[in-house]
């Protein structure tokens, strides 16, 4: 029995894609303030920003 490597996979789908962005001084801010409070990753926070607005965009 090999055993498994690498991070172990957090939900139901694999993280294998990459996205890297600009932001400003005061965005970076605004996001770490998020983390602090929701008490959770960065990517964590950008991910619900993107299902928060999914969310909005299928109210239309």
């Amino acid at each position: 029995m090999s055993p498994k490597t690498g991070r172990p996979i957090k939900g139901t789908s694999r993280r294998d894609k990459s996205l890297q962005l600009r932001m400003s001084a005061d965005e970076l801010e605004l996001l770490d303030k998020c983390t602090k409070q929701l008490k959770a990753t960065r990517t964590d926070v950008v991910n619900k920003g993107i299902r928060l607005v999914k969310e909005e965009l299928d109210k239309k």
